[in-house]
């Protein structure tokens, strides 16, 4: 037996120095393949392919015309509905943003340890805005929030899907009566696309307390309420099948009680199907189950009384697998997109009562409900609209030409009058710069008005103003340029 050990231990010996050289071996080749690399790029001058990180983009003057109309419109909203604004970093301590997101948790980014503080960068701005209202005491507030967060994941850029990408929030926190503001939100959302023109939508809705009602009564563990929550979330992509697949493959789910659940959460309605509910008895035996469709019954009342009854749709498969909803929860589609090249839901929020406990010592609660609106997933479609419209990309008012040599000084001393009364002005940066040439730019950027100097004009005390799309010139006594110009600017364009 002895002898047979020896032996062992030798063969293990020359096994271990084998597998020593062997990955020693394969080292060489990896570094030896890096340095051929190295070398083939030094060759090459160095040349690297330019290109913007994975889900991510740049946005040219033209895009960012399109994003400030549409930020314009949603603040404008905002501010109808009496909110103000706030801002949070765009980075947070990780132990604030661990354990909120559910499976999603996944998809945070994660940085380098900085001065000993383990960062992530944002996942939204729902989590931020809760760690502010309890660092701050703050117990009431009704604010908006523009502002970009990140996720790990998988983009997909022509859908609106990326990894960097701006979020527009509404939050109301506070104590307040049942759905007054769960409704308001649904009212802020529906106001916000049709003033973007995206009247085609329908905002469903559904409230976590019959999702968990609805698991309980078909013996569903309590353990296991996000986790199914979680699958019943992806019906808005995935065909039932797929998700029942997901529910006892995956995550252990007895296949009956996944064929009970599937007989709910495909059904959607109104508040007719409300009412059904409330008569079913297998799903009225949960008390979370009743308050939760009770509370959506109130919420189609007022849902009425705001205008807004038309475009909601009671959804049992919305569930929305953030762990952070407590109560209704809502997400907006539109209606008229090719299911192939949809952008998905281009809205969603929800009521978040116990999140803001999470960061406070005393565990001191401050309900909240709040949208999100999709901003990158709209633009997508509002960029896809307008990509034959002729757009400006400036603003520029006037522009001051010279229609001769040595007239710098003139143009600037006119450009500075024109600033100090706050018109929009510009002019050629060359010292001598051709009149044909002055007057297309006006034309390809879409200024209005052209000043023209010239030196007989100067020392009359006059100058030209042209009116660019028309090419009408009238002469304007100099000393009168400004009133002239700010009646002209002030007129309505028909």
């Amino acid at each position: 037996m002895r002898l047979v050990n020896l032996m062992c231990g030798a063969y293990h010996k020359q096994f271990r120095c084998l597998s020593s050289k062997i990955t020693e071996e394969v080292s060489k080749l990896l570094a030896l393949k890096a340095q051929q690399g190295t070398d083939k790029d030094e060759k090459a001058g160095g040349k690297f392919v330019l290109k913007t990180a994975k889900g991510t983009r740049d946005f040219n003057p033209r895009q960012m015309v399109i994003r400030q109309q549409a930020f314009d419109k949603i603040i404008a909203c905002f501010k109808r509905h009496g909110a103000e604004t706030l801002d949070t970093p765009v980075f947070e301590l990780k132990e604030v943003l661990t354990g909120k997101y559910g499976e999603d948790s996944k998809l945070i980014y994660d940085l380098a340890d900085q001065g000993g503080e383990l960062l992530s960068l944002r996942y939204d701005l729902t989590v931020p805005f809760a760690r502010f209202l309890a660092m701050n005491k703050v117990g009431s507030i009704k604010r908006y929030q523009l502002g970009k967060v990140y996720r790990r994941d998988n983009p997909a850029m022509t859908k609106g899907r990326f990894r960097e990408f701006f979020q527009c929030d509404f939050d109301i926190a506070g104590p307040t009566d049942p759905m007054i503001p769960d409704v308001e939100c649904v009212r802020v959302v529906t106001e916000i696309l049709d003033s973007l023109d995206l009247s085609e939508h329908v905002v469903k809705i559904n409230h976590r307390k019959i999702l968990d009602g609805l698991f309980e009564a078909c013996g569903v563990p309590e353990t296991q309420f996000r986790a199914i929550c979680s699958s019943v979330d992806k019906l808005d992509n995935s065909p039932w099948e797929d998700v029942r697949r997901e529910m006892t493959d995956e995550k252990g789910l007895d296949p009956e009680k996944a064929d009970q659940i599937g007989q709910y959460v495909l059904r959607s309605g109104q508040d007719d199907l409300v009412e059904q509910l409330l008569a079913d008895t297998k799903l009225c035996s949960s008390k979370s189950a009743v308050e939760g469709l009770e509370a959506l019954k109130l919420f189609f009342r007022y849902a009425e009384l705001y205008g807004v009854k038309k475009r909601v749709k009671f959804d049992m498969s919305l569930a929305r697998g953030l762990d952070y909803y407590t109560g209704i929860i809502y997400e907006a589609v539109l209606t008229n997109q090719n299911p192939e090249e949809g952008v998905g839901s281009i809205a969603g929020g929800g009521r978040y009562d116990n999140l803001v406990a999470l960061f406070d010592p005393k565990a001191k609660a401050v309900p909240c409900v709040g949208v999100s609106i999709g901003i990158e997933r709209i633009l997508a479609i509002l960029e896809n609209r307008e990509v034959n419209l002729k757009m400006r990309t400036v603003e520029t008012q006037v522009y001051v030409a010279a229609a001769q040599k040595n007239l710098l000084e003139d143009r600037m001393k006119i450009c500075t009058e024109l600033w100090d009364i706050g018109i929009k002005t510009e002019m050629s940066y060359k010292a001598n710069p051709k009149l044909l040439g002055q007057l297309q730019t006006c034309e390809e950027q879409g200024i209005p008005w052209a000043i023209i100097i010239g030196q007989s004009e100067l020392e009359k005390g006059v100058v030209k103003l042209r009116h660019v799309v028309s090419r009408h010139e009238e002469e304007i006594e100099r000393t009168k340029l400004a009133d002239v110009l700010k009646e002209k600017l002030s007129a309505p364009v028909f």
